[in-house]
């Protein structure tokens, strides 16, 4: 794990220009980029696309789009017309730091750094263009920006659980989801399509995006902000529908312990097919088991 987000870390130093690094955008832009988030994205990226035997030459420029665009979605997120929130990666939110207008102009900027990064990949190797509307149907009004919406429009209301799945099926795992068949839509433009090949994949990306969300909903209730890096409790004082609000702590773990049995079914059968899926396997666990 630590060999790719070394990899990432290296690659978001320089995402923007070196004349503009007093730019008061940019410095609010890298102030979050590199708060020391886990890079969980990114590295799922290079687990899969290691997986596939993918080069992460042509991985690079994904992953660091990939993220930018989470980045940019928690400082917009973060910001008082969105969530108000104060703390984030244990460090004050972006807004907090630069003023609302300059954080505002940092997610902008990355996210228009991200989708240059990509036009970028595409230029290089235009065998990765199908990955590339992949990750734009994944981080927009159909993705990530989609799941928002939802969340946004939600508040204060008590919302089913085919719009509370949906809601994170977008939100958090568009993402996920994109991280982990980009190097799979890169890999089939080089050997051919593999519907069972996409679709345990899939499976496996899924299920890591759900239990992630659902993760990030107990310890909203379990965790010390101190340990946790951002605020806990907003949940449940801005009237959010989570799965611990909607189903309660019990059926939430419960719910997390089944999706990620399900997650490592996946697994398995990516191994039947011999596929190496060791590391994959590990970073499940930590994701299941993590504090933060």
């Amino acid at each position: 794990m630590k060999k790719y987000q070394d990899r990432i870390e290296e690659l978001l130093r320089d995402v923007f220009p070196a004349d503009l690094t007093e730019d008061p955008t940019v410095v609010a832009a890298m102030y979050s980029l590199l708060a020391g988030g886990k890079r969980i994205r990114p590295v799922l990226m290079y687990m899969v696309a290691d997986m596939l035997h993918v080069d992460l030459s042509v991985i690079d420029d994904f992953a660091a789009a990939m993220e930018m665009i989470h980045t940019y979605s928690l400082i917009h997120d973060d910001l008082p017309c969105m969530d108000n929130d104060t703390l984030r990666r244990g460090k004050p939110t972006c807004h907090v730091a630069h003023g609302e207008a300059f954080a505002l102009l940092a997610g902008d900027a990355l996210l228009n750094r991200a989708f240059e990064r990509v036009l970028l990949a595409v230029s290089k190797d235009p065998k990765t263009a199908r990955a590339a509307v992949y990750f734009s149907d994944n981080t927009g009004i159909c993705g990530m920006i989609g799941g928002q919406s939802i969340d946004l429009s939600s508040e204060g209301k008590r919302i089913d659980t085919g719009r509370l799945c949906e809601l994170h099926e977008k939100k958090t795992g568009a993402l996920i989801n994109a991280s982990c068949l980009i190097p799979y839509y890169i890999y089939a433009a080089e050997h051919g399509e593999d519907t069972g090949l996409y679709d345990l994949i899939h499976r496996f990306s899924a299920g890591t995006g759900l239990g992630f969300q659902i993760k990030d909903d107990l310890l909203d209730v379990q965790a010390d902000a101190s340990v946790l890096g951002k605020s806990t409790g907003k949940d449940q004082r801005d009237q959010k529908s989570t799965f611990v609000t909607v189903f309660g702590e019990k059926s939430a773990q419960q719910m997390l312990d089944d999706t990620y049995s399900d997650v490592y079914d996946a697994l398995d059968e990516l191994a039947k097919r011999g596929w190496d899926v060791t590391t994959l396997r590990q970073f499940s666990d930590l994701l299941q088991n993590r504090v933060q």
